[in-house]
């Protein structure tokens, strides 16, 4: 395979190759001389890589070249010195060295007994590809420094890799664990703790932008974070950055800041590892989606040339595949897999381990090129719990309701918050995809998971108990300036809301009526949904900076072109299916005849602010079988209607509400005709409708599949009606809200968009929810909003919308193969019914909530079912996921003590010598040395 050639990069794609011309006819020599001089690949010096002699042609002056060329790589050399090896007089001599360490072709420090300043001609990485890349005017002059960055750091190790033993070898960086993962750890050494090296350098820390950032971002593979302040030089290094304005000195208060910051992020803590034992000089907090030292270890599958001397392990007891340390590690060493022995063996599945290249040959075929994804993926192919696999948002069901086993309700709400900002909203009307999916419920009655989340969720309805999540921005600022604009109120445009204030967002929600919701506010009857829920969950996400505007139609009111100008970069349109749809039939005009979302909105909007819904007396009829038709005839019933019908197509069995619907629809006296399709409204004089005719419906589905209703025409059945009501779907109102824009519009008049960024042919209009799937559940569109929030903080920060992404791709154990030995006996509880405040006030809910005894009860019912497994092969021991777990069920371990050796890249040969040595008798005798 080749490794390196036109439009191949390691088994990358070659980013940033429209940066590079072709070599020259007569390329400059000193610039050749340059490359052959400073290059630190082990082979093939000799050869000129286009990449290295462009950023060379582009930084350094004949002149330049002269004197580099006479300074031996990495060794100091004071004024007096080069006045020796170049002949130059001081003064412009030391005037062109200050100038060749602001380009970042060398560096300086102090380190002579006399204290005297010396300069130092570094390696290409890490050295001065770095200090090149920590400017963004060289970058935006010059892109192609950032690929000679990018290509530097990995085409020097291509074949190395292997060799690198534990510790580095004197190359690279090196992961150093998260303090407090370690601090209690008794057999750790001292360079293993970050306190050692602050304590080492005490009063010389700067902080500096992080030329890993901004390199991949110029050659447009950039992560969405902002890179400033991520760096942090320390010793004499710290007044190199300060004095080359490449930084700032910060206090160890700010270092402190900056470590947590990072830590809240996921970003790994790595340490120079080139000086030797006990010398560093920076401390560097990396996003594996960037990173080129990560990607050493991670591109090549040798984790040796990355990791700590711990490894990561979990307390299968304690966890509850919340899935925390999942989503943090950076290695992809952590999945979720299950705790259930399968029973067919009695056992756990066995869990695969990377392969190392310890005892095996190692070439590009056992390299992954693209691992910024696959270390994404978050679940073993065994599966893990269906809870979480079965919910659109994919809440982390199993470790909430432990949480709220222990009395730990905050807890349990800010992991549902995780991925769900709207968890009061939801315990009262998700379709609970989770309990259906739930293992117990294949031995008596699955959980009650939303009357559990329901009892955590009455918090946020206190302002003093409410949980409202901090801030956490890949920024060392705490936020973004960028202007987001969200066109709709719903579920899915509140999630995204959500969301990106999280991320440091200041979003603008705009929405048309009067308040909040969407159809959460307007199509949800209030005795399902009381609106001081919606107000109390929309209340939080204002707190958390999203600002809201009512009564602002975009399209008519102001145009998406008119927000661009006032400075909005991107927009999420989420504005739901708020048209209904008539059948196409004689009379449907008659006055009297509405559609479901109209009329279920007609009372929403009366009942507002306290007003009271007028009466609907008389007949009612309502046609349509979906849990919306039952919305209107139960309203209908409660605002006096003495007769509610519904007819649909579907048969009893196959009609689309679910049973519970049915069942409550019943108990509020509305009956069901199942079998019917209308034919004809008829009105009387006055232009009222006075009936309806109905024919019976033979079979709603062909062959195929495919709605396609068969009829018997000569069986009618005519009724009289008051009112009819239409709930046979959905449509979606435009208005003028897309006019001038390239947004393409598909099937159902929905927007068609890419199906996991959801971004359309317009590229900073972003869509979701019902407007992109047609009608679905609050839950799907909360799924939504939350993606796309994802995809808009990548897009405004011109980052690349899908590498590195979280598939959310979950796997469900297999539940026909699970052996359980024990578990609490108890019956499924339900939550009360108030009969005597339904009466009372019927549109005021009337379903009791949990109390805390019955919460008890109902999460002990829990098997259990996931857990986290981890790959010790690939950790790499940064100890994040521990900064995780609210369980404390995962742990560093001082496996690798040999990782904490800290070799000087002078001496990197003996080293990797050593132990290529090692490796080999391992592979020609056949001892396996993977474990």
């Amino acid at each position: 395979m080749v490794v390196n050639g036109p439009g191949i990069s390691c088994c990358e794609p070659d980013i940033g190759a429209e940066f590079v011309p072709p070599l020259p006819d007569n390329p400059r020599p000193k610039i050749v001389a340059l490359c052959e001089h400073c290059t630190n690949r082990m082979l093939k010096r000799d050869q000129l890589l286009p990449y290295e002699y462009w950023a060379f042609d582009a930084a350094a002056t004949d002149e330049m070249a002269d004197v580099l060329l006479k300074m031996k790589m990495r060794k100091p050399y004071t004024l007096d010195d080069m006045v020796k090896v170049t002949g130059m007089d001081a003064e412009p001599l030391e005037k062109l060295m200050d100038e060749m360490s602001y380009i970042g072709l060398i560096e300086y420090n102090w380190e002579n007994p006399t204290r005297t300043k010396q300069w130092v001609l570094p390696m290409l990485v890490p050295g001065s590809a770095e200090f090149m890349n920590m400017r963004q005017s060289q970058l935006d002059e010059h892109p192609v420094m950032a690929k000679f960055f990018e290509q530097s750091s990995k085409n020097a190790l291509a074949k190395a890799a292997p060799m690198v033993p534990m510790g580095g070898g004197g190359v690279g960086l090196h992961v150093i664990p998260v303090e407090k993962a370690i601090e209690t750890e008794n057999q750790s050494v001292s360079v293993e703790h970050i306190e050692h090296w602050l304590d080492k350098y005490e009063g010389k820390y700067a902080a500096s932008p992080c030329s890993c950032r901004m390199s991949r971002a110029r050659l447009g593979q950039g992560c969405g974070d902002d890179p400033s302040d991520w760096c942090i030089a320390v010793g004499d290094m710290a007044d190199y950055i300060v004095e080359t304005d490449r930084g700032r000195y910060i206090t160890r208060d700010e270092v402190y800041e900056i470590l947590q910051r990072a830590e809240d992020n996921g970003f790994v803590h790595q340490i120079t590892n080139i000086d030797g034992e006990n010398k560093i000089f920076a401390i560097c907090n990396c996003n594996v989606n960037v990173c080129y030292a990560l990607r050493t270890s991670q591109l090549f599958n040798t984790p040796n040339l990355s990791r700590s001397a711990y490894v990561a392990r979990t307390e299968t007891e304690k966890c509850v595949a919340c899935g925390r340390c999942v989503e943090v590690c950076p290695a992809g060493a952590v999945k979720l897999g299950q705790k259930l022995c399968a029973a067919s063996t009695g056992e756990v599945p066995e869990y695969p381990k990377q392969e190392l290249p310890d005892a095996v040959k190692w070439g590009p075929e056992k390299w992954s090129p693209d691992y910024r994804n696959k270390n994404r993926i978050e679940t073993y192919d065994t599966g893990t719990a269906p809870c979480k696999t079965a919910c659109p948002a994919h809440i982390a069901v199993q470790g909430y309701l432990k949480l709220a086993a222990q009395g730990r309700y905050t807890d349990a709400l800010a992991l549902i918050k995780r991925e769900n900002p709207l968890p009061a909203i939801c315990g009262r009307i998700c379709n609970r995809r989770c309990e259906d999916a739930c293992t117990r419920g294949r031995i008596d009655a699955a959980i009650a998971i939303d009357e559990v989340k329901k009892f955590i969720a009455q918090r946020d309805l206190d302002a003093e108990t409410r949980y409202i999540p901090p801030v956490v921005a890949p920024s060392t600022s705490g936020g973004f300036g960028e202007k987001i604009a969200i066109i709709g109120a719903g579920p899915a445009g509140l999630s995204c809301a959500f969301y990106l204030a999280e991320k440091g967002y200041k979003p603008v929600v705009f929405e048309k009526s009067n308040r909040p919701g969407g159809m959460l506010t307007y199509g949800i009857p209030s005795y399902k949904l009381e609106k001081d829920v919606i107000e109390a969950e929309v209340d939080i996400i204002r707190e958390m900076g999203a600002e809201f505007r009512y009564g602002v139609e975009v399209g008519r009111d102001v145009t998406l072109a008119q927000l661009r100008e006032e400075g909005f970069k991107a927009f999420y349109v989420a504005i739901g299916c708020q048209g209904g749809r008539l059948p196409g039939i004689a009379g449907q005009d008659a006055e009297g005849v509405s559609v479901a979302v109209d009329f279920l909105r007609h009372v929403a909007e009366q009942q507002e602010n306290g007003g009271t819904a007028e009466p609907m007396p008389g007949r009612t009829v309502v046609v349509g079988g979906g849990n919306v038709a039952i919305d209107v005839a139960r309203t209908a019933a409660r605002l006096g209607s003495e007769h509610v019908e519904m007819f649909c197509l579907e048969s009893s069995e196959d009609m689309p509400a679910s049973t519970e619907e049915v069942m409550e629809a019943n108990e509020d006296g509305v009956h069901i005709s199942c079998g019917w399709g209308p034919v004809e409204v008829r009105a009387g004089e006055d232009g009222r409708v006075k009936e309806i005719v109905f024919k019976r419906c033979l079979r709603v589905f062909n062959d195929e599949g495919r709605f396609d209703p068969t009829y018997d025409e000569s069986e009618l059945r005519t009724v009289a009606a008051d009112r009819v009501v239409f709930s046979i779907g959905q449509s979606i109102v435009w208005g003028n809200l897309l006019d001038g824009e390239a947004v393409e519009l598909g099937r159902g008049q929905g927007a068609v968009a890419d199906p996991k960024t959801y971004q359309t042919a317009q590229p900073d209009i972003f869509v979701g929810g019902d407007v992109y799937t047609g009608p679905k559940f609050a839950i799907d569109a909360i799924a939504a909003g939350h993606e796309a929030a994802v995809s808009l903080h990548r897009f405004v920060r011109d980052a690349t919308l899908t590498i590195g992404r979280n598939p959310r791709a979950y796997r469900e154990l297999n539940k026909d193969d699970v052996k359980l030995e024990s578990y609490d006996t108890a019956s499924r509880g339900d939550a009360v019914h108030n009969y005597a405040r339904e009466k009372a006030e019927p549109f005021r809910e009337y379903l009791e909530t949990f109390t805390e005894e019955q919460v008890r009860a109902e999460t002990a019912r829990c098997l259990g079912c996931g857990a986290s497994i981890v790959d010790e092969n690939k950790c790499i021991g940064c100890g994040l996921c521990t900064t995780k777990c609210a369980f404390d069920a995962i742990h560093l371990h001082r496996e690798h003590p040999e990782a904490s050796r800290m070799v000087k890249y002078e001496k990197k040969l003996p080293s990797l010598a050593k132990y290529a040595l090692k490796r080999e008798m391992k592979i020609r005798f056949g001892k396996k040395g993977s474990k």
